[in-house]
């Protein structure tokens, strides 16, 4: 019997953690081990077109599923390609093993074709990286990747040799235990005793939520209900924590909407609840601030803290709602719950108002009916700019749905690679991207992929020939748009010519049954949508002095358009206001 490679000894470690897909392009030093996940039933090899896309699409996967996945690209150009997609997947603490094949072990160091240093250039972007040297050395290397990807949840890079990859091991693979699972952190008494004094001590407390609540949706309602505390919530948090929330505010930040800006401002404890929230603009620096939050890298980057604790935020709750006292008084609560619905009454006309006739379609009318039209579980992955507007203002949270999207990096192109990961994970499943043309024009090659591999995936494609973002933070900046313009160009055909459904639609009435019948086709389908690019209105009165990136105050921008069915849920949740 021949005795295992180097590949196939790297190919069962990545089997036992778990992993079930590689995403990538071949190459010639990746040879070996494409090759040894061919002979591998347990895992298959993901051809995209693109590596970039190979590690949006493992990231998506592994955010999906909370465990480890993986992408590979060859030496030199092939595994620069991963870059950004990894970039991405490490800020959103997915956990993914890149492995960056190398070039002939020999040669390094020579100037050799294709060279290039992996194990420098993805430090940035990893907890760990990597270069393997030996056949002894690599099981360890690759173990101690995957526990740091896994455990402190983000990317474990392994550089590879191509011909040390197709080498025989030194041994056989040795059965390591691996970490698969993170463990929960509870805090210490003495913080929890601390945050419990500060609780009782305020009249007004407020809630801010991010992705860290995943998982502590009953423990924050049931904190939420104990001290009358408002809840809003970042992008981020928006899928863990709005619906089935009678303390719903909304969101604060650039895409924000309702009273959630108010609520953090106007209480006396602001407790910042597993959220990295980045734009401090947008938070206060005059109330007291707990955060919690299980990185304690994460606690005080980003306001001054009156008290950090490090824990995950569920069994913080667990231990914190016990030890601190119900409070009665509802005044602080009853009067954030208002101005949000107020707040709700007055955007939702924007809209609604000849919406069914206006054309170009405005953008958020997609939305609201893609909204309704998607299944109760589906998976959205959403592109960053004016994608990331319409998605947290019309996708209804369900605690079955899931967002996904560059939501911390901010890159463009990724709603389709994170779709490929997301469909790959459940065929039965809806997965529906939501795409700007100019986000899908820059990695349209991987909708190939799609179709290669008969994935269900339905893209839909706001397409306002225009790069939106941008030309806002531009109008915003008092600058004139330049550099923005996408030439109009007739995707759905492109779509059909590849061998997918593809529909142009450029009337509001065609919105609704194009989606219906995207969704009833059994393969990838593209539902091009002709949107309105002036559906943003700018106040007279913004000056450029007031933008920092993203960061925009509270009020200094009006996004035209309403905030579907939260509207509804506003108002429901003012029911629970006591009448005088």
């Amino acid at each position: 019997m021949a005795k295992q490679t180097v590949a196939e000894q790297f190919v069962d470690v990545l089997v036992r953690a778990g992993v079930r897909r590689l995403y990538g392009v071949v190459g010639d030093s990746l040879n070996p081990v494409v090759d040894a996940v061919r002979r591998n039933a347990a895992i298959d090899w993901v051809h995209v077109r693109h590596e970039e896309a190979a590690a949006f699409a493992a990231g998506a996967e592994a955010q999906l599923t909370g465990q480890l996945a993986a992408c590979a690209g060859s030496c030199g150009p092939g595994n620069l390609h991963l870059i950004n997609g990894l970039y991405d997947a490490h800020r959103s603490m997915a956990p993914v093993l890149a492995l960056a094949s190398h070039i002939p072990s020999g040669e390094i160091g020579s100037g050799f074709f294709q060279e290039t240093h992996p194990d420098r250039l993805f430090q940035e972007c990893s907890h760990y990286c990597e270069l393997v040297s030996s056949s002894r050395q690599m099981p360890r290397v690759l173990q101690t990747a995957i526990q740091h990807a896994v455990g402190r949840g983000g990317v474990g890079v392994v550089a590879l040799p191509g011909d040390l990859a197709a080498e025989p091991a030194s041994e056989s693979t040795i059965e390591h235990a691996l970490v698969t699972s993170r463990p929960t952190v509870r805090p210490g008494d003495a913080e929890i005793d601390a945050l419990a004094r500060m609780v009782d001590e305020a009249d007004r407390v407020t809630l801010f939520c991010g992705s860290g609540t995943a998982g502590a949706h009953d423990e924050v309602m049931t904190f939420a209900e104990r001290v009358k505390s408002p809840v809003g919530h970042a992008l981020r948090g928006k899928e863990w924590i709005q619906y089935d929330n009678p303390y719903d505010v909304g969101m604060s930040g650039l895409l924000g909407y309702g009273a959630a800006y108010e609520a953090t401002h106007e209480c006396d404890l602001l407790i910042l609840l597993g959220t990295d929230f980045p734009y401090n603009a947008f938070l206060p620096d005059d109330v007291k601030i707990a955060q919690v939050d299980v990185r304690p890298e994460h606690l005080g980057r980003r306001s001054k803290l009156d008290l950090a604790v490090w824990g995950d935020v569920r069994e913080t709750l667990r231990c914190l709602t016990p030890r601190v006292r119900a409070k009665t008084d509802r005044r602080f609560l009853d009067k954030m719950l208002k101005k949000h619905a107020d707040a709700l009454e007055g955007v939702v006309k924007a809209y609604t108002r000849k919406v069914e006739k206006h054309t170009p379609i405005h953008p958020e009318y997609v939305a609201s009916v893609l909204d309704e039209e998607a299944d109760a579980d589906a998976v959205f992955t959403v592109d960053t700019g004016m994608n990331n507007v319409w998605a947290a203002r019309y996708l209804t949270p369900n605690g079955r749905r899931r967002v996904i999207g560059s939501f911390t990096h901010g890159s463009m192109a990724n709603a389709l690679p994170q779709a490929i990961g997301a469909q790959y994970l459940d065929r039965r499943r809806q997965v529906v991207a939501m795409s700007g043309d100019g986000g899908f024009s820059m990695l349209m090659g991987d909708f190939l992929t799609l179709v290669q591999q008969d994935l269900p995936v339905k893209v839909v494609l706001f397409n306002n020939s225009s790069l939106g973002m941008v030309e806002l933070e531009m109008m915003v900046a008092g600058l004139p748009s330049h550099g923005t313009a996408n030439h109009p160009t007739d995707y759905a055909a492109i779509a059909r010519a590849a061998g997918a459904y593809g529909v142009r639609v450029e009337k509001p009435k065609q919105v609704r049954d194009a989606l219906r019948d995207a969704f009833d086709h059994r393969g990838p389908a593209l539902v091009d949508i002709v949107t309105d690019p002036n559906a943003l209105s700018i106040p007279p009165k913004i000056k450029a002095e007031m933008v920092t990136g993203f960061a925009l105050s509270a009020g200094k921008i009006v996004l035209n358009g309403g905030v579907g069915r939260m509207l509804q849920m506003a108002r429901s949740n003012l029911r629970n206001v006591p009448r005088p």
